[in-house]
């Protein structure tokens, strides 16, 4: 060997241990030298290392070079060979990791660095695969600043001078094929930032994870998934297409229904929960974010695995499943996705490779301040594909119906929640987020382009237009948005007491002037039970009587009213207290006949309204709901009409007050029998069972811009929806 070869070997040995080798396949594994191949391993604590042939037999001693752990052989030939390895805790024969070439393809990189890569969940992360025969791992991970990246764990004492990768120019890139290694296997990354060593790094696109408060990755089994459910696939769009009834349940899936006290795993759920949905009448199920996230007490609002499904109530197989015996059971999942924020957890995302990778590096962008979050970069190409493909991953990999994206307000201004001076203006100097903004309309493009039968949903509490606008008209174009106004008003509204109702009249006539603009869903969410806000039915005046009939005349109002419909769990049944995310739901309450009247009354809505095409059928467009009576202040009393396309009628009407109203007259376009379809203050709902119930025959006196009327009994504090009977109108 000459002086310069001693040296520049010298020079790598340090840097092995330093850990500071940024390029380690450069000395390791097999090199050509002096008319043969050395071969170079480096090892720290084993004590002996030989070489083998493939099939076992012996080619060579390494020898260990200053007992530093470096070990080498010099071979006549090359060829392939394994290693074994000679530990004070055993004997391990492998193939070697750095004898394997580059692994990623020059595509997956350059779609990558681009923001186009959209099955990412299959290239990045850890990879269980087989190479050149040899079954492993291959790592992949971003990390385009640090100096030097290993993949550590179990298989290697945590050390991360054993597994250093190879970085891949110019993508930032590195990778690792791991020989031998199992899936269940946990992981991290060790990186070498510029200013030094990072705490131990959490995979951003690992498919699986430890069960928290453990923050490890794990090695995901690579088994596809055989799927039963084509069927509900092939028909999901006649489900959920712009004429279909939506009803969605939302749902906490760890605080439920308990067992034991402990949260449910996704069986023990799949087997409680479905035949409740299927009894409810409920279309879908939307499940509190699923991805991994290191405190529960966020309820999954500020996930750090954006790729896997937490580990508190099973495997990833297991998630699957579920969501395989909803789609069987004719019930649709939709998962809460928050692409807005992440947590500032050392072992998560931010200042991932000792930089702002993924975070915006100025916290007047960065930084969220109602929420101690980071904001991820959507001017970063590889930020935005990174979430471009988490979607994906969702509705390809786990046949997912839909997506409710999380804080869609926070995400398009930059001054949100932000004073003057702490904010940074666009480049045309305003508040408007431009790459949320391009990263939105992306998304929903790449949505409708790839699984154009999924919904993608916006939680939007501002005046954004056109939010469920297609893109190629100016707009979002999510397939729906929540609305948010109508929550608001009508629950300020349905708080105030009924003798004070007729001074805000307006605040439930005001949600139609804009009940067409966009795709609306009507939300009583999670955030309106929690945070000492009280339950839906500690919000409803007066004596325990009234509290109940408010419940079920405003639940009556949201069945009825334009707009899809999303209720949070506990509210069918009039839970009093508000929702723990500890504790489950207070199943107890069933006992009772007030509590049993109102979850008979969500039943029979949800019956109503997927039964009845007039209520669902029309529901994004003005042709499809007639005002009758708006402006009854004086009495608190509202009608109108819903209608289907065949301009079939439905008539509804609301008394806000305790007085009952005898003989009211209420305008109507058809002749003849109306019959009572529900009366929320009915004997079947622990009400008092006064009003109109059965038939009422119409009166030739025209009223309310209609040829006909009917005199109805309108119940205290109730709703009455009629339809035609079979002959009227002849």
């Amino acid at each position: 060997m000459t002086q310069a070869s001693h040296d520049d070997e010298r020079n790598h040995l340090e840097r092995l241990q330093r850990a500071e080798h940024g390029d380690p396949f450069a000395f390791l594994g097999a090199h050509p030298e002096g008319g043969g191949w050395r071969v170079r391993a480096w090892l720290p604590g084993a004590f002996a290392c030989e070489l083998l042939g493939r099939e076992g037999e012996f080619l060579a001693a390494m020898e260990q070079q200053d007992a530093s752990g470096l070990f080498s052989a010099h071979l006549a030939a090359r060829q392939a060979y394994l290693l074994r390895i000679h530990w004070p805790e055993g004997e391990q024969i492998t193939e070697d990791p750095y004898a394997f070439g580059p692994l990623l393809g020059d595509t997956d990189l350059y779609l990558f660095a681009e923001g186009n890569h959209r099955h990412l969940g299959q290239c990045f992360g850890a990879q269980a695969m087989t190479l050149d025969g040899v079954a492993g791992v291959r790592f992949a991970v971003w990390a385009p600043n640090a100096r030097r990246v290993s993949v550590v764990g179990d298989f290697n004492a945590w050390d991360g001078r054993r597994h250093a990768m190879r970085l891949r120019y110019p993508s930032g890139v590195w990778e690792l094929f791991v020989p031998r290694l199992q899936p269940g296997e946990v992981y991290k990354y060790e990186i070498l930032g510029p200013g030094g060593l990072l705490p131990l790094k959490a995979d951003p696109l690992a498919l699986a994870t430890e069960r928290p408060p453990a923050t490890g990755s794990r090695v995901a089994e690579p088994t596809p998934r055989q799927w039963r459910d084509a069927r509900w696939m092939r028909e999901r769009h006649g489900r959920q297409g712009p004429q279909s009834p939506l009803a969605i349940y939302e749902l906490h899936a760890g605080s439920w229904q308990t067992l034991d006290g402990r949260p449910p795993s996704w069986d023990e759920l799949a087997e409680r929960l479905i035949p409740y949905l299927q009894d409810m009448g409920f279309t879908h199920v939307e499940l509190m974010p699923v991805m991994e996230h290191p405190f529960g007490g966020s309820w999954g609002y500020q996930p750090l695995s954006l790729f896997a499904p937490t580990a508190r109530y099973g495997s990833p197989t297991q998630f699957a499943a579920f969501v395989e015996r909803c789609h069987l059971a004719g019930i649709g999942v939709i998962l809460d996705w928050v692409p807005a924020h992440f947590p500032t957890d050392e072992h998560g995302l931010g200042q991932f490779d000792g930089t702002a990778l993924y975070e915006y590096a100025h916290p007047f962008e960065g930084f969220h301040p109602d929420w101690d979050t980071y904001i991820y970069n959507l001017g970063r190409t590889e930020v935005h594909g990174f979430l471009l493909a988490s979607a994906l991953h969702w509705l390809r990999e786990y046949h997912v119906d839909g997506l409710r994206v999380d804080a869609v307000a926070s995400m398009l201004y930059r001054d949100y929640s932000r004073k003057e001076g702490e904010w940074i203006p666009n480049r045309h100097g305003g508040r408007e987020n431009l790459e949320a903004i391009e990263f939105l309309r992306h998304l929903n493009e790449v949505v409708a382009a790839e699984v154009p039968d999924a919904l993608v949903i916006a939680e939007e509490s501002t005046a954004w237009p056109g939010v469920s606008r297609p893109v190629a008209e100016g707009g979002l174009g999510f397939s729906h948005k929540w609305n948010m106004g109508w929550m608001h008003d009508t629950l300020a509204y349905i708080r105030e007491d009924p003798l004070y109702r007729g001074y805000h009249h307006h605040r439930l006539t005001f949600g139609l002037l804009y009940a067409f603009t966009e795709r609306f869903i009507l939300p009583i969410s999670h955030d309106e039970v929690v945070h000492g806000k009280g339950s839906l039915l500690a919000k409803m005046p007066g004596d325990r009587w009234r509290q109940f009939a408010n419940l079920r005349l405003y639940l009556s109002l949201m069945w009825t009213h334009p707009g899809r419909k999303l209720l949070f769990m506990g509210c069918e049944f009039g839970q009093w207290r508000e929702w723990d995310h500890d504790d489950q739901l207070d199943w107890y309450l069933l006992r009772y006949a007030e509590h049993l009247g109102v979850q008979a009354l969500v039943r029979d809505l949800n019956g109503l309204y997927r039964g009845l095409p007039a209520l669902h059928q029309l529901d994004d467009g003005p042709e499809g709901f007639h005002w009758l009576i708006g402006d009854d202040q004086r009495n608190s009393v509202y009608a109108w009409l819903r209608l289907d396309r065949e301009r079939s009628p439905l008539l509804v009407v609301h008394n806000f007050t305790p007085q009952p109203r005898e003989g009211y007259r209420v305008g109507v376009p058809l002749q003849g029998a109306w019959r009572v379809r529900l009366n929320s203050d009915g004997a079947a709902y622990a009400g008092s069972d006064a009003g109109s119930r059965e038939r009422c025959e119409t009166l030739p006196e025209p009223s309310h811009g209609q040829p006909y009327s009917l005199l109805l009994d309108l119940p205290p504090l109730g709703s009455l929806i009629l339809e035609p009977a079979p002959d009227a109108g002849l």
